[in-house]
């Protein structure tokens, strides 16, 4: 059972004010104060300072809030888990990036499906950053995700490494065959919105060729890989995504992949979940048996 200071404390880093705080815990300020010198005495170190008269957490600080976290994400499970005790199975609450609830998941889920057939499953499909905030707030258990994390907050386990890749219709003519990655800045550029994992791998290695994708002369932003699909066989422009999300429509012939002299890029799924969990063997199992043919 989660201690009502730390989750004060929890409250206090959420909100950065100590009367908000207050006000959503239903107590006192002075109440939530003394919670927080609780806490320092405790553990014997400062865990708030003002900056410019604004409330900041000290280094000490941050450490028990990312094990704050851990500890409140861990009595939600456990109570779930001690509430389903006599049913058939445990919920399991997990999520997945766009592009990889689209193209990559099918397999891997239904691998688990079957060695749970009872199995109360939940996935949830949004961008990395999102998946991160519920992996924080304990709204899911596990992720697969395409998008960079934190390795200090995260335990991670390798799904696959796929080629990430130019691409653009079957049909598309270019003013001249692009031999490096400078010639597709005269085209439109297709790209996710921010926040998604294929965004920021993008904008890395652009950044690393010391580009941006502002040096593209058009672009256009879309909330989903299935619509840029659809707009690269329309010959609307040229896009940079995984290789599996575009393997069919390339097998086809209705999409081909450009062939870059200076862009050679893969990129790793990975299964994350809360690093020091009391369910990290849990968590792991559960990500090995979905990778196990």
């Amino acid at each position: 059972m989660l201690d009502h200071r730390m989750e004060t404390f929890l409250t206090v880093c959420e909100t950065m004010n100590f009367t908000q705080a207050a006000a959503k815990l239903h107590i006192t300020q002075p109440a939530v104060s003394q919670h927080i010198r609780y806490l320092e005495g405790a553990y014997d170190v400062p865990l708030f300072h003002y900056k410019e008269r604004k409330l900041m957490l000290t280094p000490e600080g941050a450490l028990l809030y990312k094990a704050g976290l851990a500890m409140r994400n861990d009595d939600r499970e456990l109570r779930q888990r001690l509430h389903h005790a006599r049913a058939a199975s445990q919920p399991i609450h997990f999520g997945v990036t766009k592009t990889i609830g689209e193209y990559v998941v099918a397999p891997p889920l239904s691998r688990f499906i079957r060695r749970h057939p009872d199995a109360a499953l939940t996935m949830k499909i949004a961008n990395t950053e999102e998946l991160i905030r519920g992996l924080e707030e304990g709204n899911i258990q596990f992720a697969l995700v395409e998008g960079y994390f934190d390795p200090e907050e995260f335990e991670a386990l390798r799904y696959d490494t796929v080629a990430f890749v130019p691409v653009t219709s079957a049909r598309h003519e270019f003013q001249k065959t692009p031999k490096k990655l400078e010639d597709l800045f005269t085209e439109c550029l297709i790209l996710r919105e921010p926040g998604s994992g294929t965004r920021r791998l993008l904008e890395n290695q652009l950044a690393l060729m010391g580009r941006q994708i502002s040096d593209f002369s058009q672009r256009i932003e879309i909330g989903g890989m299935h619509a840029i699909l659809q707009l690269l066989e329309e010959d609307m422009g040229v896009s940079f995504l995984y290789e599996s999300a575009a393997e069919g429509p390339i097998r086809e012939g209705r999409l081909m992949r450009i062939d870059l002299a200076d862009f050679s890029v893969t990129h790793d799924f990975t299964f994350i979940w809360e690093k020091g969990s009391l369910f990290d063997d849990t968590y792991r199992e559960w990500c090995r048996e979905m990778m196990e043919e």
